[in-house]
């Protein structure tokens, strides 16, 4: 939600606090079901904790929408619609991971960050719409924004119904006949390539569940779990450090603060940031994705957007916004340098750390490490989301010298911690079955999985 939502709905007087808690209540909630959805998708599988999660959120919506004239109301909908986003943020990387073929898995896992980049933009859009066609009196000035909501969660929620499930949590929980068919119907092949997938899979799966029988959440923290969760946590906590997220939110605030406010101009330029984005990350996923290692994209992104965010704070604090908002040269630049900051970011820290993190854990932890790596998404993205009007407000151009130095810390962090995971299996990436013992070991299990007929008739190569 913007801000000027805000301000007709509840007035200018508490515009800055108003501001925050709508948009932070939301990614409190989302951060609460990281953990609430991880036994729902263990027990119940991806298919139906997706469906789920898109009818809360609808319920939340709704409660949005509805013109209740109560800011509680409008509060107790975001944290609700929260549940939904949260658990849904879990779950879908995970499905995609999971169903995906190696070779383009970076490619649709980066297919997360895309939809919700052409979101973003699309709300922009209708934001700066209503602006023009309402004035801020009329209550469908936020309730359009607010109820296309429901259009899009119900269509996520009413599609899962046509997909099948994960061909990976079916494995795991022994279905392995509803596995082989799930695999052969999302590769639309049943051939030898396929085949030698399935076997890898089940393999991986078993021999997870032999070595590690009655998982208790302490595994999260043992040997090189700890390191595979940490790492998690810490990708999507630079993921918000890149202040990305927090110019989604406030994009107007940011341009104000840069040229000044006259109109519309901030709705209008945050419309053309929107539109930025979606090119920048649809030119990602489509040439790039797959073909590049993650760890040098992300540590080069993160570089080139603090030199952008640098450049803009020295802009704007030897040239402020002039009071009369005219345009002037430096107003000009520190858009450009912004659009060149939204383009590295959609190049690398948007979409790459979906599918990075879907990728770190095995199977038998998958669940559970994936939500605590989006769990640290939504909590900083609450922190940000909460503290940026003020920082605005109180700190101006050092916003965004403060995201510089961020970006300048992760592009370190990147580089010194992070391993690559380009076009290797999950259980490549996972060291299932790097060790000759664990080859034995593989084959052995899956003989015996083969002769009680619970896996495809398939050779072992």
């Amino acid at each position: 939600m913007t801000s000027f939502e805000n301000d007709f709905r509840y007035g200018a007087a508490d515009r800055t606090t108003v501001s925050s808690l709508a948009v932070s209540l939301q990614q409190l909630g989302a951060f609460v079901a990281c953990f609430a959805i991880w036994p729902v998708t263990h027990r119940f599988g991806r298919k139906w904790a997706i469906a789920t999660c898109a009818f809360i959120f609808c319920i939340g919506a709704a409660i949005e929408t509805g013109n209740t004239h109560s800011r509680a109301a409008f509060y107790v909908g975001r944290v609700i619609a929260g549940l939904g986003l949260g658990g849904s943020s879990v779950v879908v990387p995970m499905f995609s991971s999971e169903m995906t073929p190696r070779q383009i898995r970076g490619q649709i896992g980066s297919f997360y960050q895309l939809m919700y980049t052409l979101g973003i933009f699309t709300s922009y859009w209708i934001d700066w719409g209503v602006a023009q066609n309402y004035t801020k009196n009329d209550s469908r000035m936020w309730q359009i924004p607010v109820g296309l909501q429901l259009l899009w969660a119900g269509l996520l929620g009413l599609g899962m119904f046509t997909l099948k499930e994960s061909a990976r949590w079916l494995t795991a929980v022994g279905r392995h006949e509803e596995a082989w068919e799930s695999l052969k119907w999302i590769r639309a092949d049943d051939g030898p390539l396929i085949q030698a997938e399935m076997e890898e899979m089940c393999a991986g799966v078993e021999m997870e569940a032999h070595a590690r029988e009655g998982f208790r959440i302490t595994e999260m923290i043992q040997g090189d779990n700890l390191r595979r969760t940490l790492t998690a946590s810490a990708v999507f906590t630079a993921q918000q450090a890149t202040g990305a997220t927090a110019f989604a939110y406030y994009g107007p605030q940011y341009f104000k603060l840069m040229v000044g406010n006259k109109g519309n101009s901030d709705l209008l330029l945050t419309a053309i940031f929107g539109a930025i984005k979606v090119a920048a990350c649809s030119l990602f996923v489509l040439f790039v994705a797959d073909t590049v290692g993650r760890r040098n994209i992300l540590t080069c992104g993160a570089l080139f957007m603090a030199a952008c965010q640098i450049s803009t704070a020295a802009v704007l604090r030897s040239h402020p916004a002039p009071a009369s908002a005219q345009v002037t040269p430096s107003g000009i630049a520190t858009i450009a340098l912004i659009y060149l900051f939204v383009i590295a970011y959609n190049f690398s820290w948007g979409p790459l750390p979906w599918p990075y993190v879907s990728e770190l854990f095995p199977t038998r932890i998958r669940e559970p490490g994936i939500a605590v790596g989006v769990a640290s998404q939504w909590l900083f993205n609450f922190v940000f989301s909460l503290s940026t009007p003020y920082m605005i407000t109180n700190m101006g151009w050092g916003t965004f010298l403060l995201w510089g130095v961020f970006d300048i810390c992760i592009a370190a962090f990147a580089w010194f911690v992070l391993t690559e995971t380009q076009g290797k299996s999950l259980e490549e990436i996972t060291n299932v079955s790097s060790s000759p013992s664990g080859k034995a070991f593989i084959e052995e299990e899956y003989e015996h999985e083969r002769r009680s007929g619970k896996t495809p008739e398939v050779e072992i190569k």
